[in-house]
């Protein structure tokens, strides 16, 4: 889980080599360089970060293994189609939600954590040790007793992550590294902040989760993890559609 470490504590690179990419990532994202537009040259970019030509061509090179931008002889470093994006890049999907939520996009992942984390809970059921489902509950004491949103969120992602280790299918634990950057985020605002009644609430529609686990119970255990992932979508949805239509308007 300490893959995850760095999007809890509100990282900000701080090396050469990754301040270029989150920087230029989050450019690219927001439309600052679009789908099919040229970055600036070596030269300028190396001027305006700072840093040499390798750590500039290092930077390129992360990016394009991201599916973000590609390197064309003559021509330049040309940003992709956002299709070649690989949305499964903690990187990537932190970009698409550090300035807001995308309601598409938010509608998306919430589609994927639909088909892959009710399964994952109901393997846990099934594969779960003891003390997996000690942490289960755990966490969930951790989201009760929560002090600020902030911790809230932290706990809460933990038990969906903790979840995915426990139904023993590395594939699963593989996802949850790897979309676990965006679900800080999106976890946040779906908790109800500020508010100790709903800490509690949201706490008790996860100890269901764990409960089932801990009940050898496959089909309540997916069951509760989709009840959980509908009321987060729903909470989110609203407000990230108002916020689009004020933008547009």
């Amino acid at each position: 889980m300490n893959v995850m470490e760095p999007s809890i504590a509100n990282f900000s690179p701080r090396n050469s080599h990754g301040r270029v990419v989150d920087v230029l990532g989050r450019e690219i994202v927001e439309g600052k360089y679009p789908s099919g537009a040229v970055l600036p040259g070596d030269n300028e970019l190396a001027e305006r970060f700072q840093v040499s030509r390798t750590v500039l061509r290092e930077a390129m090179k992360t990016l394009a293994a991201k599916g973000m931008v590609q390197a064309r002889a003559r021509i330049g470093t040309k940003v992709t189609d956002r299709k070649f994006w690989n949305l499964f890049d903690g990187d990537v999907l932190s970009w698409h939600f550090s300035g807001g939520v995308d309601a598409a996009l938010f509608n998306h992942l919430s589609d994927v954590r639909l088909a892959l984390e009710p399964a994952a809970a109901s393997m846990a059921a099934l594969n779960a040790s003891a003390e997996d489902i000690r942490t289960l509950h755990r966490l969930t004491d951790a989201m009760r007793d929560a002090e600020d949103a902030r911790a809230f969120a932290e706990a809460d992602m933990k038990f969906h992550l903790a979840v995915l280790e426990a139904s023993r299918n590395p594939f699963m634990s593989s996802v949850g590294s790897l979309i676990g950057a965006a679900l800080v985020s999106i976890f946040r605002l779906s908790s109800p902040a500020g508010s100790r009644e709903g800490f509690a609430e949201t706490a008790g529609t996860h100890r269901a989760i764990a409960d089932a686990i801990g009940q050898r119970d496959p089909q309540a255990a997916a069951k509760a993890m989709e009840r959980v992932i509908i009321i987060g979508r729903d909470r989110v949805l609203p407000s990230a559609r108002q916020e689009a239509a004020d933008a547009s308007a």
